[in-house]
């Protein structure tokens, strides 16, 4: 047994769950989190699922992971680099996971519990937060928590070789430590504790600092009914627990005395440095009034006992320990779940910690789920884990709360490894498990240097050299003034400031003494993206006119980078303008012109602004809503409101339409709508290509949608926000283009979704707004008055009919390998637009309405709106006269063609 120390708080802090009076209460698990919600008729029921636990199924023979890098972050600890590819129902599915192997052999590296905000528990921030605060080389997020709770773990902590949290009585729940000798284990415990008074009075101890919960296997259904538990000063929150099932009567101790009782009150203080409050309920309590008075000893003792093994482990000798949730690998083959598994299904990012069989190394484990990666099942994961050398192994809290931070090599703090769901968002959680150095200075190993790896033609970018010692954490050589150089004309640089100046790769060059470092900058060229985006794809065609023209380019690997002004040309057709400043002006518009285009280029890659009389077409402003708006939803138990109301802030002044909901009470995939005008919904007139709305966001992380119905009578869901990852006023374009709505449409809601999976991670009540929806409708601007008809042209014919009158042309259609082609001068002649050609790059711009098409002699990729898109056939030169695809052309233009097979005709219809 140890005698309980209150002294030497180190960094470490936890997560738990509450309950309140008269209510019956399930805890469960979603993507996980744990969390509570009251059920009916549930009295004593577990949490996360209880009853036997499934076996873990052997992952699919399929599963294979490759290593695709290995980087040391300090001595002792190396952040490797994983793929992994599987089959999923006939499928394959691919995805990345990142792994921290600390060394235990090596004397200079260490694993620790991170905590909350000031090493305390009750208080919450990100592992980005937490490894910044302490001093982390690297991190994961740590143990499961109560979102709705004070902010204290689940399991048991032992931070700094303090016991900071006790497990609680739940079965199934595994944690992982290291011993204060460097050795590495995980079981599942339980603990044990005892008081004892001044008159060898003895009553047990039920844990140290635990929010409330469902026990499990006990006799009671509350965790603090009839028990004493122990709260010292890392729980900074009045409240020991949150909404306790019954009265308590509280006592402070300092210095193992009792310096004040409160009976069946709380003590309205927080714990004082160095002391520790006894909160005791039922019998408990009743202990207390007959052995206890202000002036006497009071002593402590506990123990934490392995469930499997049945020996007792005194907390004294551990470094740290942290809680999780199931084994995951035991012997190194997949384990039987230690706990119902079914609440943390899916395909999720995912943490587990696990070790080797000879004890030496600790492998801290992070499986994506982004754009990049389809995150992994519990299933997937052990077979990672197996095939990465794990030992034994468990599982973390993964899903949303999945983040792990590390320090690049010679940089001086950590960052975010990969993006969590949620991109570069990090949930506050209650702890996390650090990796630390304690190593001395060293000498000087390498340099590296530190900036952008890609660039643009005009670009700018500041190169910094940094260094790493013989132990690979950062040192200063900054001071040295070190020499820059580049191998090639594609980048100048000048005292680590480079210019990009033409398409290529470069080796930028830094020499700092003896010490050379090299690294690789790309500039890319137009034949290296795959989009070009203006910010605005529509403007009004009118003099005066002033819109801002932000271009950003999209590499094909998927990065977006925003265009430096001096790297475009412009160009503009209809009308005479400028751009400076990053924004189009309208000087003057030619005579008799209705759609203009300002074609900004990059590098022979071409991306338009569509002017036109009428650009965006306002919608609705809520100002004089003459229709009703209800809030509806499709879960029993989900309330909210749905009106016009006045705006605030910004927004003062005008009306805007506010969603509220309340989703607490509901269960499984919860929606909250505002409906418009009954089931009827509002009319959307014409095509449109684009909408606009301005929404004031509630960082719910919900998602965000319309609901549309179309000409045909069905339903369109439409995308507005995958997470509503902001507060406040935000303006949102939406593309409609690739829909396939057929308009006319009504607009029948918008509203917010929460989805089942992950739900705990989601806020269940809050407020969205709605304003200045708008929509970008070409027919009633760009493509209006855009000749209809009907046109024919036959194989070898030099001759077509329009609207069944016959002309001339200087070029007859042609067929080759199955595809008719012909000069599209005519096809644009019959229906409206116009072509223009560049000898130099053998490139036709095709304008017609609000398209803009860039075609190239013999390459099947053409660029429609900014977007690189492929064909299966390309414009070819024949007989001196440049021929296009009719089909390809046509459709992308909004034009119907038919094939006639015995008269060789084609009819092109609009």
């Amino acid at each position: 047994m140890n005698q309980l120390d209150m002294g030497n708080k180190s960094t470490g802090q936890a997560r738990e769950k509450q309950w309140l009076p008269a209510k019956k209460w399930i805890a469960a698990s979603i993507a996980g989190v744990i969390w509570i919600m009251p059920v009916v008729g549930s009295e004593g029921a577990g949490w996360l699922g209880t009853g036997a636990a499934p076996v873990a199924q052997a992952a699919a023979a399929s599963f294979s992971v490759t290593k695709l890098s290995e980087e040391v972050i300090t001595s002792g600890a190396m952040m490797m680099k994983y793929k992994f590819k599987t089959t999923r129902s006939g499928k394959s599915a691919t995805g990345l996971a990142s792994v921290i192997r600390v060394d235990l052999n090596n004397p200079y590296v260490s694993v620790d519990v991170m905590t909350g905000k000031g090493g305390n528990l009750t208080t919450r921030q990100s592992t980005g937060g937490m490894a910044a605060e302490t001093g982390a080389v690297a991190g994961v997020n740590g143990d499961y928590f109560n979102t709705g709770g004070e902010g204290a773990p689940i399991g048991g902590q032992v931070s700094g070789g303090v016991l900071m949290s006790t497990p609680s009585q739940l079965n199934g729940m595994y944690a992982f430590a290291v011993t204060k000798d460097r050795k590495p284990l995980i079981d599942e415990f339980t603990f044990e504790g005892m008081l004892t008074a001044e008159d060898g009075s003895q009553f047990p101890l039920s844990g140290i600092n635990k929010g409330a919960y469902n026990p499990e296997g006990g006799s009671s259904t509350y965790s603090h009914a009839n028990a004493a538990y122990i709260y010292t000063d890392a729980w900074t929150a009045l409240e020991r627990p949150k909404n306790s099932s019954t009265t308590p009567t509280e006592v402070l101790v300092e210095n193992d005395t009792i310096t004040q009782i409160s009976l069946d009150a709380a003590l309205p203080i927080t714990v004082p440095k160095g002391a520790y409050i006894l909160r005791t309920h039922g019998l408990a309590a009743q202990f207390v009034k007959a052995h206890l008075a202000e002036g006497q000893k009071l002593s402590s003792t506990y123990k934490l006992r392995s469930k499997t093994t049945q020996q007792d482990l005194d907390p004294s000798t551990l470094q740290m320990m942290i809680g999780g949730h199931t084994i995951l690998v035991n012997n190194g083959k997949a384990a039987s779940f230690s706990r119902s598994t079914s609440s943390i299904g899916g395909y999720r990012a995912r943490t587990a910690l696990g070790y080797s069989q000879d004890g030496r190394y600790v492998y801290v484990i992070a499986a994506e789920k982004n754009s990049n990666s389809a995150g992994l099942s519990l299933t997937e994961l052990q077979s990672f884990m197996t095939n990465i050398g794990v030992w034994k192994g468990m599982n973390l809290d993964g899903g949303g709360s999945t983040t792990m931070v590390d320090r690049p090599l010679a940089e001086t703090g950590t960052t975010l490894t990969f993006n969590t769901e949620y991109g570069k968002e990090q949930r506050t959680v209650v702890n996390g498990v650090g990796v630390y150095t304690n190593a001395p200075q060293g000498e000087v190993k390498g340099i590296k240097i530190s900036g952008s790896q890609t660039l643009l033609i005009g670009q700018k970018a500041t190169y910094s050299l940094k260094g790493y010692d013989t132990y690979y954490n950062p040192i200063d050589v900054a001071a040295a003034n070190p020499a820059w150089s580049s191998s090639g004309g594609s980048v100048t640089v000048n005292a680590g400031e480079a210019t990009a100046v033409k398409p290529g790769t470069v080796k930028l060059k830094a020499t700092s003494g003896t010490a050379t470092a090299e690294t690789q900058v790309t500039v890319l060229g137009g034949e290296d993206l795959s989009g070009l985006t203006i910010g605005t794809a529509t403007a009004p065609l009118q003099a005066g006119a002033s819109v801002s023209v932000p271009v950003s380019a999209v590499s094909k690997s998927g990065a977006t980078i925003a265009v430096p002004a001096g790297a475009l040309k412009w160009e503009f057709i209809g009308f005479k303008g400028s751009v400076g400043d990053g924004k189009l002006n309208v000087e003057a518009v030619d005579p008799g012109v209705t759609t203009g285009y300002a074609i900004a280029r990059y590098d022979g890659f071409s991306t338009a602004v569509v002017l036109s009389t009428a650009a965006a077409t306002a919608w609705e402003d809520f100002e004089n809503t003459a229709y009703p708006i209800a809030f509806t939803t499709n879960a029993a138990g989900v309330t909210g409101t749905a009106a016009v109301a006045p705006g605030s802030a910004e927004r003062a002044g005008s009306k805007v339409l506010s969603l509220s909901y309340d989703m607490t009470q509901g269960t499984g995939k919860m929606y909250a709508y505002a409906q418009f005008n009954g089931t009827t919904g509002k009319n959307i007139p014409a095509a449109a290509t684009s909408m606009s709305v301005d929404v004031m966001g509630d960082m719910s992380l919900n998602w965000l949608r319309a609901e549309l119905t179309d000409a045909g009578g069905k339903t369109a869901y439409i995308d507005l926000a995958k997470v509503i990852d902001w507060n406040g006023w935000k303006t949102l374009n939406i593309d409609l283009s690739g829909s396939g709505i057929k308009f006319p449409a009504s607009l029948k809601r918008l509203y917010v979704v929460n989805v089942e999976e992950g739900q705990d991670e989601r806020a269940k009540t809050g407020t969205v707004a709605f304003d200045n929806i708008s929509f970008v409708m070409p027919s009633l601007s760009s493509e209006a008055g855009l000749p209809k008809g009907t046109a024919s042209m036959s194989i070898g014919s030099k001759s077509m009919t329009v609207n069944s009158a016959k002309r001339a042309i200087d070029a007859a259609p042609v067929m080759k390998d199955g595809s008719t082609y012909v000069p599209i001068k005519y096809v644009l002649d019959a229906f409206g637009g116009n072509a223009v050609w560049d000898a130099k790059t053998k490139s036709i711009l095709v304008l017609r309405g609000s398209k803009v098409l860039d075609l190239t002699v013999n390459k099947k990729e053409f660029i429609l709106n900014g977007k690189r898109q492929s064909a299966e056939v390309a414009p070819l030169i024949l007989n001196s006269r440049t021929l296009v695809p009719l089909r390809l052309v046509s459709e992308q233009l909004g034009l119907t063609v038919k094939w006639e097979q015995n008269t060789k005709t084609v009819t092109i219809e609009s």
